[in-house]
């Protein structure tokens, strides 16, 4: 058979497409599941009042409604758009940790009940070997910095020992 069914992913996220450097998604995409399953829930809800004598509609009409608006508020509700990337993430980063960076590396988490966007990033000083190391959080949205950790990197340190 040579109509074979394959998956593929979203033209977004192919790396064999790749140009230029990446850029992250913003969380914002979020927002547009939540309209579905808000809008899924009102179809719900609708069939329930609209079709109350059907053999199929009973109350689990409504139970799905209401688990369908609680996940799609909640989807529209952390679909926070971002203001800062990862360039500027590490550019605070370096800032916020005071030694000049050599390796560093950005990733994206959340936090919080509404899974704020947030930036973890890791760094190590710009000498061979790096004499210390640090990792700082910083907001994705409004770019401050929400902690950071700095230590001697302790590979030197047992090394010295």
């Amino acid at each position: 058979m040579t109509d074979d069914l394959r998956d593929e992913l979203p033209a977004d996220l192919d790396p064999s497409i790749f140009v230029g450097p990446y850029q992250f998604p913003d969380n914002s995409r979020r927002r547009w599941p939540g309209v579905l399953y808000l809008v899924i829930a009102a179809v719900c809800v609708g069939i329930y009042v609209g079709f109350d004598d059907a053999a199929i509609v009973n109350i689990g009409w409504l139970v799905a409604a209401g688990v369908l608006a609680a996940v799609g508020l909640f989807s529209i509700t952390s679909g926070w758009r971002m203001h800062v990337d990862e360039t500027e993430a590490l550019v605070a980063a370096q800032g916020a940790l005071g030694f000049p960076v050599g390796h560093a590396s950005a990733q994206q988490v959340w936090r919080g009940l509404r899974s704020r966007p947030t930036w973890r990033v890791l760094c190590y000083s710009a000498e061979d070997p790096p004499a210390e190391r640090g990792l700082v959080l910083i907001d994705a949205i409004d770019g401050r910095i929400i902690e950071h950790l700095r230590e001697d990197n302790p590979e030197l340190v047992a090394e010295a020992r």
